[in-house]
């Protein structure tokens, strides 16, 4: 899929919600769009375990991470099983680790840092619901495109 955020924003300006310039790129993929799926944790990553092990079918996984650096929510494995299973990508708000390994991966991954550190897994959070962070709410169902130069979000699809 060829996307280019900015020509995105040219077009449909009034239909976007523009996140604030926060992520680093890690994964093999650059360019990545899909619908989003939600989840919620801190430090915990119980969820996106559970979730990178269903059907992706081209969705976006957005995770709030609350913006935690002290813990990777999303590691090789879980990015690899994310691969396997059929997701675009994933945003973190937070923090990835096995950077390395996720680079050759085909899958966008955007997230805050890394860190090696992994999370407890205590079988805390939510999924499927709003979260915001960026500036941006990020509804299950709208539709995320993410690219060099950044991420937006829409109620709709925008490139078919």
């Amino acid at each position: 899929m060829d996307i280019r955020t900015a020509d995105l924003c040219d077009q449909f300006s009034d239909e976007l919600e523009v996140c604030e310039p926060l992520f680093g790129d890690f994964g093999g993929t650059l360019q990545f769009g899909g619908q989003i799926a939600t989840l919620k944790c801190f430090e915990d990553n119980s969820l996106v375990r559970d979730l990178t092990a269903e059907a992706g079918n081209g969705r976006v996984l957005v995770i709030d991470a609350g913006g935690s650096m002290r813990r990777a929510v999303v590691g090789d494995l879980l990015a690899k099983k994310a691969v396997d299973n059929g997701w675009a990508g994933i945003v973190v708000y937070g923090c990835i680790r096995d950077s390395a390994a996720i680079a050759d991966m085909n899958i966008g991954v955007k997230a805050l840092g890394t860190h090696p550190m992994k999370t407890d897994k205590r079988g805390e959070g939510q999924r499927d619901i709003p979260v915001r962070f960026g500036g941006v709410i990020f509804r299950p169902g709208d539709w995320l495109y993410a690219d060099e130069d950044g991420v937006i979000v829409a109620r709709r699809a925008l490139i078919k």
